[in-house]
């Protein structure tokens, strides 16, 4: 019977034991299926410009960075100055994937923090995005030749592009 008055503090020192270990998991270390594999198919409308945007415009022997995107995401502003010094800086073609998104808003965000897209891509429905394997926004591929070589996810930092992004990139 004396044991029935600690059931409760047992269960919330084992519940709190659980949430402890599933903080501490990196969600940027989780490998994706794709990395090593050909760019899924797709064709999505482009932000600006009328025309297509495709799975093709991500063929290149140069490697590519395909970022997904939405203006709606917090983390994608806190990001979006990375990759405008990227594009600035350094010779890489850099693709964007706006994911499930209102396309005016997305607008008033590339027009109000500069574009560092070669070319945006529309993913409405995210049928797109899932293909590629993306769990949320944002996410950043690098690409060559088609292949996936490397997937980032959640936001780029600068020490990020420093030490992750500019070495691969450079030793493709």
């Amino acid at each position: 019977m004396k044991l029935i008055k600690f059931f409760p503090l047992i269960i919330i020192f084992v519940i709190s034991i659980f949430f402890f270990f599933s903080l501490n998991n990196d969600t940027t270390k989780l490998s994706s299926p794709l990395v090593g594999k050909e760019v899924p198919e797709f064709t999505v409308d482009r932000l600006f410009n009328n025309g297509k945007m495709t799975n093709k415009d991500l063929i290149s022997n140069d490697p590519i960075i395909l970022n997904i995107w939405s203006s709606w995401c917090i983390p994608c502003r806190a990001e979006h100055d990375v990759l405008m010094v990227l594009s600035e800086l350094y010779d890489v073609n850099i693709y964007g994937l706006n994911y499930k998104d209102n396309e005016s808003e997305a607008k008033k965000f590339i027009e109000g923090l500069g574009n560092p897209f070669k070319k945006i891509g529309v993913d409405t429905t995210g049928r797109s995005s899932i293909d590629l394997g993306v769990y949320g926004v944002p996410e950043t591929f690098i690409i060559q030749n088609g292949i996936i070589t490397y997937k980032h996810i959640g936001p780029i930092h600068m020490n990020e592009l420093d030490e992750r992004i500019l070495p691969m990139i450079k030793g493709l």
